[in-house]
């Protein structure tokens, strides 16, 4: 097990399952997911999370994994998924539709599994990943928030290329968990834009962090240490979102079968509402 892997459940104790999905994003293309499902009650027991990766890696990500299922200790039900382009081992980024198709179809699939009824649903993920459910809640998507992990406010060295101007057009309250060494993401240009956002938006700093959320010894802490900080800020968010009543956990065994059952293939929506530019990070 990971040190990222350990300090995702350290201190929990809460149980859940994993499973691995297929989810269809079009008559041609699926990828692959892996959905947790708690066991019982938790602070999270009212919110279904979707988590996509950044665009230098793909969902087996260390960081990506811990986060997902640090999440799913506490109670929610969370859904880690690919790209097509890291699905085929491609390194350069579908292009801007593909991506919020893919988006779109990961948030109908988790939206419609038995154990995600009655659940606030909230989207993101790490840098790209969450950068593209904002673009698809500012088309008009349905979310209940959005969760994002390293928002890529600019290129690395291009402070003046902000990628703020969608975030207006986004209604639900939205998280920016950022490291104060993060290239992408100048504090100093963020809390502006966040000041313009009003309610809506919450920061969470994590001191040193760089855009993987790594620090240095100088801090006095680890990288475990700091990922647990990134759990614990996302919980304490994402218990906010939850429902004034939870649902209770499905019981084992009763659970509906998917769609593609037979052949491990869940197909979530595909309906495209728009289009959106989405420069790549």
């Amino acid at each position: 097990m990971s040190a990222s892997t350990r300090a995702g459940r350290k201190g929990i104790g809460a149980q859940y399952t994993r499973r691995a999905v297929r989810i269809r994003i079009d008559e041609a293309t699926t990828v692959s997911g892996v959905l947790a499902v708690p066991k019982g009650a938790g602070a999270l027991s009212g919110v279904a999370v979707a988590l996509a990766h950044g665009a230098g890696a793909d969902m087996t990500h260390p960081f990506l994994s811990a986060v997902h299922e640090g999440l799913a200790a506490r109670g929610a039900v969370v859904l880690k998924s690919n790209f097509p382009y890291t699905e085929a081992g491609r390194k350069a980024p579908d292009a801007p539709a593909k991506l919020l198709a893919t988006a779109r179809a990961t948030a109908a699939w988790l939206a419609a599994r038995p154990e995600a009824k009655g659940r606030a649903l909230v989207l993101g993920g790490k840098s790209m990943g969450g950068r593209i459910a904002s673009h698809l809640v500012a088309l008009g998507e349905r979310a209940d928030g959005l969760l994002f992990l390293g928002y890529p406010l600019h290129p690395a060295g291009k402070p003046g290329s902000l990628r703020d101007a969608h975030l207006a057009a986004v209604a639900c309250p939205m998280l920016f968990v950022e490291g104060t060494r993060d290239p992408l993401c100048d504090l100093a240009l963020l809390r502006p834009v966040l000041a313009r956002l009003g309610r809506r938006a919450t920061l969470a700093v994590i001191d040193d962090g760089d855009h993987s959320f790594h620090v240095r010894k100088s801090s006095g802490r680890d990288d475990a240490a700091a990922l647990a900080e990134v759990i614990d800020a996302s919980a304490r968010w994402l218990a906010e979102r939850a429902p004034a009543t939870a649902p209770r956990p499905v019981p084992r065994g009763r659970a509906r079968p998917s769609p593609d059952a037979a052949s491990s293939s869940d197909r979530g929506g595909t309906t495209p509402r728009g289009r959106a530019r989405a420069r790549r990070t």
